[in-house]
């Protein structure tokens, strides 16, 4: 058999690499060997593998530090970060989602915000929200001076997302914070007082009588 053919063959194919066989191998009428299919197979099983090991080793080491949110931080870290002066100085005396503007494509912003900022343990967009930028800024109920910030003042219903621009995993997350916090007792709420005129009902009352 011409060796020549059969290199040409294996390259068309792609089999990588092209075993010694003799003719009594061969089976008639095919010009390639009868393992050829199986080493074929093998063989890009192996290459698919090696790529996917050098990807996955390259892919952690392209992570950028400022977008890896990987690193579990604890709430009395981020309780302490919101009483520092590194918190003041980025901040002020604003709320976080004061000075965010958000991202958005077109004249007109969207009625929700996107699902979530972080997929994979790292930033998956350009513009994340307020409190998915800020690795230290931790929902949690006992993170009180964070939950009044997106607490109204005037109603103490929780702000909606179109005005605080948080994702909606984060939207979650403060909800159940906030309710967990209420009955803990750390957050104060006012139940709402209605007067009533008994006057009228009692005077009904004794015209019955």
């Amino acid at each position: 058999m011409n060796r020549s053919l059969l290199i040409g063959c294996s390259r068309i194919l792609g089999l990588g690499h092209v075993m010694k066989t003799t003719s009594a191998q061969t089976v008639p009428g095919c010009l390639l060997p009868r393992c050829s299919l199986y080493t074929s197979a093998k063989l890009r099983q192996e290459a698919a593998e090696e790529a996917g090991e050098a990807g996955e080793e390259t892919a952690k080491q392209e992570i950028d530090p400022k977008k890896d949110r990987s690193r579990v931080i604890p709430v009395e870290m981020s309780i302490r970060y919101l009483q520092s002066s590194a918190y003041k100085t980025t901040y002020g005396d604003d709320p976080v989602w004061k000075k965010y503007r958000r991202n958005f494509k077109g004249q007109f912003p969207p009625k929700k915000t996107r699902k979530t900022c972080i997929r994979n343990n790292q930033i998956s967009t350009g513009s994340p929200c307020p409190i998915c930028r800020d690795e230290y800024l931790v929902v949690d109920y006992q993170n009180v001076e964070l939950l009044k910030q997106f607490i109204s003042p005037y109603t103490g219903a929780i702000l909606p997302d179109s005005k605080t621009n948080i994702c909606q995993k984060r939207l979650r997350e403060l909800r159940i914070a906030v309710e967990k916090a209420r009955d803990y007792g750390l957050l104060t709420f006012d139940v709402p007082f209605r007067e009533y005129d008994y006057s009228e009902y009692y005077d009904s009352q004794q015209k019955k009588q």
